[in-house]
């Protein structure tokens, strides 16, 4: 490896919106993120499904169709 072309590697703390800390290595100082694995709602277990309405459904509501 030649060490005039490759970053540096240090240890990091990544910071979350919540609060949660994690200590990594990486080649910025400090990284700050929105969401981690502590308040992702998949791994909580707090993801709400969707309800989708079917494509006609959706025209009709959005045009004011009523069906006849």
């Amino acid at each position: 490896m030649n060490k005039e072309i490759h970053p540096e590697i240090m240890d990091t703390k990544v910071v979350c919106a919540c609060g949660a800390e994690y200590h990594t290595k990486s080649t910025k100082e400090g990284i700050h993120v929105e969401v981690c694995s502590n308040c992702h709602p998949f791994y909580t277990g707090k993801q709400r499904k969707a309800s989708k309405g079917g494509r006609i459904e959706r025209f009709n509501k959005k045009y004011g169709r009523s069906e006849e």
